[in-house]
């Protein structure tokens, strides 16, 4: 099992990569992929909802 600190640096590294998917949506040039992108950031931001629901103190 993971500790508090160790999830929190997850979660703060998924918050990083979640700021990647919202610079590659700005690229003209996505096609079909545009969806994919889309649906990665709703399961990144359902995460993320769902961590500070569950660990309401947030990242300290």
């Amino acid at each position: 099992m993971m500790d508090a600190q160790t999830l929190k640096e997850r979660i703060a590294l998924i918050e990083d990569k979640r700021e990647s998917l919202l610079k590659l949506l700005e690229q003209p040039n996505l096609g079909t992929l545009r969806i994919d992108v889309n649906q990665a950031l709703e399961e990144i931001d359902d995460l993320l909802d769902e961590f500070k629901r569950t660990f309401p103190e947030g990242r300290e």
